[in-house]
């Protein structure tokens, strides 16, 4: 029977496995390679890539650039996004025209 092993316990493994790894020698890498696949399930190449990665993990990144839009034009999309029912930002950009004199017209 197949066990499957969780995101958490393949990392804690990789962790473990890591600097054995980086320090054996060629043929040894080959035989802790194999383990590693088959403790994990992992292709060969991606057990490669996760076992050379660095410890640290990668921190989220963060928006560099300031909005396009200031607080009352976006209220105004939301709710011009609502009325059509939540539809795409593509089909959105086309009914605007349809939207905003019917939004004018039920507004006042």
């Amino acid at each position: 029977m197949k066990t499957k092993m969780t995101h958490a316990m393949r990392m804690e493994l990789a962790d473990v496995v890591r600097d054995r790894y980086a320090a054996a020698a060629a043929k040894d890498k080959r035989t802790i390679l194999a383990e590693f696949v088959a403790a994990t399930g992992y292709h060969e190449k991606s057990a490669i890539r996760v076992l050379n990665s660095p410890l640290e993990p990668k921190g989220r990144q963060t928006r560099q650039r300031a909005s396009l839009y200031d607080e009352a034009a976006r209220a105004a999309l939301i709710v011009l996004w609502e009325a059509s029912d939540r539809v795409c930002g593509k089909r959105l950009k086309a009914l605007l025209p349809l939207l905003l004199p019917a939004l004018e017209r039920n507004a006042i």
